[in-house]
C-alpha cells in the first residue's frame, strides 16, 4: 500500500500531466478553421492526442502525424502513424517522407497546421546524404549515451536531417503555416523541443564539430561526410520561413505552477527549484537531499511541510548496463543518500510516462526505502553503479506506472519535507 505522502505526491504528479493535455490546451490555441485546403501534420509523443484535440474543434482534417509505439488515438481524416522512439526506425522514415510528399502539394492559399512536441527528434526521420536508417539509429544511439544535455543533442541531429532546424516549415513554403508545439526542453526555446523543424537554426557546422569533441561523439562516416558540406538547416529570416508562426501551448513551467497550486491548498509550503534544470540525474538527487535535510532542521514542531518542486532535464551519462533513467536514477541515489531519514519522501517521474529504457514514468522514496530494498534483499548501491534504477524499484514495488500520457513536458520531480516531532 502506498504511504499517504507518497499517494499526495503522485496526485501532484498527476495534476501536472494533465494541466499539458493537448484536449485541455489546445483549443484555445486554434484560430477559425480555414475555409481553403487545411493539412494537418507533425510527430512527437503528443502530436495523436493534438490531432485529436484539432478534430474535436475543427472536425475531421487532411493529414497524417507520427507518435510513438502505444501512443496513437482515435481520429477521423488525419492518418496517425506510430514508430519508434528513441531510436528512429524505417515506419518513422517512411511516414517522414510522406509527411514530405504532402507538402509539396501544398500552395500558397492553404494552411498548415503542425503539431509538434517532444520526440519528434527521432519520429521525424529524414536522413541527409547518402546517411541510410542504419546509420542515423547509431547516431542516436551515440547521442543518448553521451551525456549531452539535449540542446546540444539537437544541434547535430539538425545538421544531418533534412527535416529538422526549420526544413519542415521550409518544404511547407508559400503555405501559412501554424505550428503549434507542446515543450519538453529546458527553457522552452522552440527550437530545440524536436529539433525544430518549423524553426530557424542559428547553429554551424562549427558548433557541430565541437560538441562532437566535446563528447567524443563517434559517428558513422556517412554522418561525418554530412557534416563536410553546406549544412541544409534554415536560418532565422530565411523568406522560406517567413509565412511560419510558432506558438508554445504548454510548457513545464505550467504543470509545476498547477501542482504547486494545489499543494497550497493543502497547507504545504511551496518552493520551487526550476524548470529547467540539467545535469547528472545523481548529482541533481544530492544537491536537492542536501537542500531538504538543510530545511528540514530549519523546521519547527507544528510548522508547515516543505514541497520542493522541479523540472528540467536530467540525464545518466555512465550506463552500467542496467534499466534505468534519469528520474529513477535520481530517486534511486536520493534515497541512498538520505539513509532513511524519516519525514521525507519524494517522487522523480517522466511526464510522458517513459522514463529512459522502460516504460516506467519513475519511482518513489520513503523513509521505508532501504529497509524494503534490504527485505527484497536488493543492493541500492549496485543498482546505482549499474544504471539498474528501474529493476531496482521494481524488486520492492515503488515504481509509477502510467501507460502513455499522450503529453510530454519532461521530468517532475517533488520532494515533501516535514518537521520532525
Amino acid at each position: 500500500m502506498l504511504p499517504e505522502n507518497i499517494k499526495f505526491l503522485q496526485q501532484l504528479f498527476e495534476v501536472a500531466v494533465s494541466a499539458a493535455d493537448p484536449m485541455k490546451v489546445l483549443p484555445d490555441a486554434l484560430p477559425e478553421k480555414p475555409s481553403g485546403r487545411v493539412l494537418v501534420i507533425g510527430a512527437g509523443k503528443a502530436s495523436a492526442r493534438m490531432a485529436e484535440a484539432v478534430e474535436s474543434a475543427w472536425g475531421p482534417c487532411e493529414g497524417l502525424v507520427i507518435t510513438r509505439y502505444g501512443y496513437g488515438r482515435p481520429t477521423k481524416g488525419i492518418e496517425i502513424v506510430e514508430a519508434a522512439h528513441p531510436v528512429s526506425d524505417e515506419a518513422g522514415m517512411l511516414a517522414t517522407r510522406r509527411i514530405l510528399q504532402l507538402l509539396e502539394s501544398t500552395g500558397e492559399d492553404d494552411f498548415v497546421l503542425a503539431l509538434i512536441s517532444g520526440g519528434g527528434s527521432s519520429l521525424f526521420c529524414a536522413p541527409a546524404g547518402n546517411m541510410t536508417l542504419a546509420d542515423k539509429q547509431k547516431v542516436h544511439q551515440v547521442l543518448l549515451k553521451s551525456g549531452a544535455p539535449i540542446a546540444q543533442m539537437n544541434v547535430v541531429r539538425k545538421h544531418i536531417s533534412m527535416v529538422k532546424g526549420g526544413q519542415l516549415a521550409a518544404a511547407a513554403y508559400p503555405a501559412q503555416m501554424l505550428s503549434l508545439l507542446i515543450s519538453d526542453v529546458p527553457g522552452d526555446n522552440p527550437a530545440d523541443i524536436a529539433s525544430g523543424p518549423t524553426v530557424g537554426e542559428t547553429s554551424s557546422l562549427a558548433d557541430v564539430q565541437k560538441i562532437i569533441n566535446t563528447y567524443h561523439l563517434d559517428l558513422p562516416q556517412t554522418a561525418l561526410d554530412v557534416l563536410e558540406k553546406k549544412s541544409s538547416v534554415k536560418m532565422p529570416g530565411d523568406p522560406l520561413l517567413s509565412k511560419t508562426i510558432n506558438k508554445i501551448v504548454a510548457a513545464p513551467s505550467s504543470s509545476l505552477a498547477t501542482a504547486q497550486s494545489i499543494a497550497l491548498g493543502h497547507g504545504v509550503e511551496v518552493r520551487v527549484l526550476g524548470d529547467a534544470i540539467e545535469g547528472e540525474a545523481r548529482e541533481e538527487a544530492l544537491r536537492q537531499v542536501k537542500l531538504a535535510c538543510k530545511i528540514q532542521r530549519s523546521l519547527k514542531p507544528g510548522d508547515k511541510s516543505v514541497l520542493l518542486l522541479s523540472g528540467g532535464e536530467c540525464t545518466v551519462s555512465n550506463w552500467g548496463g542496467g534499466v534505468g533513467g534519469p528520474n529513477a536514477e535520481f530517486a534511486l541515489a536520493a534515497a541512498i543518500a538520505l539513509k532513511s531519514q524519516p519525514g521525507i519522501y519524494l517522487l522523480a517521474c517522466d511526464t510522458d510516462g517513459v522514463d529512459g529504457a522502460a516504460e516506467v514514468a519513475g519511482a518513489w522514496v520513503s523513509p521505508e526505502t532501504l529497509k524494503l530494498a534490504d527485505r527484497a534483499q536488493v543492493d541500492p548501491a549496485l543498482a546505482l553503479q549499474n544504471s539498474d534504477s528501474h529493476s531496482f524499484f521494481a524488486k520492492i514495488d515503488a515504481q509509477i506506472i502510467t501507460g502513455p500520457t499522450l503529453t510530454n513536458v519532461n521530468d517532475f520531480r517533488a520532494v515533501l519535507i516535514s518537521p520532525l516531532a
